[in-house]
Formats: structure tokens, C-alpha cells, sequence
């Protein structure tokens, strides 16, 4: 079962889990399971998407539920007046903050029989940092190996747009199989039991088509994000919304 944060007659928003495509593609041939497909088959209902997720990224999803709601909340994303907010943990230490406004090609269709390569779209993301830690492991060339917890804020929507942002200004995601770097996402895997991208949709605002009242749709953390948050001791720098669905075990150790 999608767990789903947010039904009413027009709308719904889920918690995607990592790994799980929203539809059909040629990405996944071997593919069975969709997020289109199982969310229909749980409303009992067809439900029409209007934004996506990388299969590997969870969070906030959201579909509507005619093809009128979906023409209207598209526009809001023409728009750019829905806000987006992502959680990912990089390698490095990040600055403060970074506005980085760097235009895109798309990536190319390795899937096509003639690939196209496309003119750079504009592509623009705000970064804030959240946390760092310091491992004592060697990875690469150096004694220690540092990291970062980051909220991102992409003001545009171009496809792997954060990750490539990220690979841009040196500071991959960790466990980004196309744009990161295998060593330490190797050791995360094997050392950390985090063998999923560390990048999280935790939150999206936007404006109800019907009702014109705000929304905002907040996605909890999985086990895997939540057991590093817990080992990094990183609960108190977590936005405020999303620390409020940290589970009631991990409350308690917090507050030890």
C-alpha cells in the first residue's frame, strides 16, 4: 500500500518510496510495479500525474484525480508558484548557501535510435545547508571523509536538475548511481546500510484548484534517511515540519 498523505475529491498526494517508477518507461523494460498503476488499483479510481520523481528519489507526489485538475494544477507549475523543498546528504561541506542558476541540456535518450542533443534550458536551485559530520574513513585521499545535509529549492523543474546541480558545484549526491561517486556511495551501501539515493522530496506547497485554500503536503523520512539522521545526530538541524514526523522511538532517544 502507497502511503498517502493527503485525498479529497479532487486531488491526492502520496510518500513515494525509493525505487518505484511513476509510470511505464523505457528506463525500467523489466519494470512490473508503478506508482500509476498501484495507486489506481488502491483508489479504485484512475488518477492523472502532473509532476514526477526520479525512480530512485522518494517524497511528496502528487496526483490529480480528473483531467480538468491536472490541466489546472499544470498551470500552476507553468507558473513556478508551487514550492518544492528536497532533503539530500552530499559528499564535502557545503557552503551556507548557494543560488546556482545554470542552464541544462536535457539529458539525452540513451534509448533513442537517434539521439538528439537539445539546446541548455535554464535551470535554477537554491541550496541551504543544514548539518555536516566528519567520518574517520579514508575513502579517497584524504584521513577523514566529510558530508552534508542540505535542503534544496529548485525553482524550475528540469529533469535530474538537483543531482546535476550538485555534480556541478562538486558535491554529489551520496548513492547517485549517474552523477555521484562510487567510492564513498559504496560505503554508505556497505558500511551504513544506505544503499539508496540520499535525495528526498520532503515537502510541497501549492494552492487547491478548487477551493483556492494553500496546501502543504509533508513526506516522513524512511528508515534508511531516518537511521542516518540518528547516527549523524542530526534530528535538531531537520526542518521543523519534517522533525514533527520523526517516529515516537527516535523522539525518545533524541531527547535522552
Amino acid at each position: 500500500m502507497l502511503d498517502i498523505l493527503y485525498l479529497d475529491d479532487h486531488l491526492v498526494a502520496i510518500n513515494k518510496p525509493s525505487g518505484l517508477l511513476v509510470h511505464r518507461s523505457d528506463i525500467d523494460r523489466h519494470e512490473t510495479r508503478f506508482v500509476l498503476q498501484l495507486l489506481r488499483n488502491q483508489l479504485g479510481q484512475r488518477v492523472y500525474p502532473v509532476h514526477r520523481l526520479d525512480k530512485p528519489t522518494s517524497g511528496v507526489l502528487v496526483f490529480a484525480l480528473s483531467s480538468e485538475i491536472a490541466s489546472q494544477i499544470a498551470d500552476q507549475w507553468r507558473e513556478r508558484v508551487i514550492d518544492k523543498r528536497y532533503l539530500a546528504i552530499v559528499r564535502g561541506y557545503m557552503p551556507e548557501y548557494v543560488h546556482i542558476d545554470y542552464a541544462m541540456s536535457p539529458p539525452i535518450d540513451k534509448y533513442a535510435k537517434q539521439p538528439v542533443i537539445k539546446p541548455p534550458q535554464e535551470a535554477i536551485t537554491d541550496f541551504r545547508l543544514l548539518a555536516t559530520i566528519e567520518l574517520d574513513v579514508e575513502i579517497d585521499k584524504y584521513p577523514q571523509s566529510r558530508y552534508s545535509l542540505v535542503e534544496a529549492m529548485p525553482k524550475t523543474g528540469r529533469k535530474h536538475q538537483i543531482r546535476r546541480h550538485l555534480k556541478h558545484l562538486s558535491h554529489p549526491i551520496i548513492c547517485d548511481a549517474r552523477y555521484g561517486k562510487g567510492r564513498h556511495s559504496r560505503y554508505f551501501r556497505d558500511h551504513l546500510n544506505a544503499g539508496r539515493l540520499l535525495l528526498h522530496a520532503w515537502q510541497l506547497h501549492m494552492t487547491h484548484p478548487v477551493t483556492q485554500q494553500p496546501l502543504v503536503f509533508t513526506a516522513p523520512l524512511d528508515n534508511v534517511w531516518w537511521s542516518l539522521v540518528q547516527r549523524f545526530q542530526w534530528q535538531a538541524q531537520l526542518p521543523e515540519l519534517l522533525a514533527a514526523t520523526l517516529p515516537e522511538d527516535n523522539k525518545e532517544r533524541t531527547s535522552v
